[in-house]
């Protein structure tokens, strides 16, 4: 190979190279991924895995809730005296009033629309890893899944319906079906999903049940709370 040819050969592989970058430089562009969002230390040893009555309760995904949900103090505007449980339906808040202005809050998920109680009662009793058994309106309006073998209810443990702890709702000393429990479904707080009961981490319905007694008052607000104010 003469040296003109020579030269024609490394024209036409400058040009294939060139053509091949242009090639490269047009194509698709690598996809940026959003970091996972951090989860808060406190937040995480809150909600971590624990044992409790035999049963692991496993770590809540806080992933999958809202930070407005996990478990604070907040400043709290009330006339209800202190150790006075409010729930906020709507809000999808429970409050246990504290002195000085102050409320710990819960996120907790809520009944259905026309299922939810609301008025005053009291606490009439608790119970750890409770039975659980469908309330004949479960039944009737579900009957395929309350009306067979569930018809009976269930045994307290991780898979029932409420969980590691149940405060009772009494009012004028019957009982209103109406539950605060446990739940292990992370992603249930802040929404409108249960039969009417107020649903809790399994580890908030802990924590509430150990600071509140039997007989404290609950008061259910059938309107927008407007106390909270962070």
């Amino acid at each position: 190979m003469n040296l003109a040819s020579s030269l024609r050969a490394l024209a036409l592989v400058a040009a294939g190279l060139s053509a091949a970058a242009c090639t490269t430089a047009g194509g698709p562009k690598p996809v940026a991924y959003a970091p996972e969002p951090a989860v808060d230390a406190d937040a995480a040893r809150m909600y971590g895995a624990l044992e409790d009555g035999g049963w692991t309760i496993p770590a809540a995904d806080l992933k999958k809730m809202a930070p407005r949900n996990v478990r604070q103090v907040v400043d709290f505007r009330t006339d209800e005296p202190v150790g006075t449980v409010v729930v906020d339906p709507r809000a999808r808040f429970l409050y246990l009033v504290m002195p000085g202005g102050r409320a710990m809050r819960y996120g907790v998920g809520v009944g259905k629309a026309g299922l939810e109680f609301t008025g005053e009662g009291i606490i009439q009793r608790k119970a750890a890893w409770p039975h659980w058994t469908p309330t004949p309106d479960m039944i009737r309006r579900e009957p395929e899944k309350y009306g067979g073998e569930l018809r009976n209810g269930m045994d307290g443990g991780i898979q029932n319906p409420l969980g590691a702890r149940a405060l009772y709702l009494f009012k004028d000393g019957q009982d209103t079906l109406f539950r605060i429990h446990g739940t292990n479904q992370a992603w249930s707080i802040g929404k409108a999903v249960s039969s009417g009961c107020i649903r809790m981490l399994n580890q908030d319905v802990i924590d509430l049940n150990n600071r509140v007694p039997p007989k404290t008052r609950v008061v259910v607000l059938g309107a927008p709370a407007t106390g909270a104010t962070s």
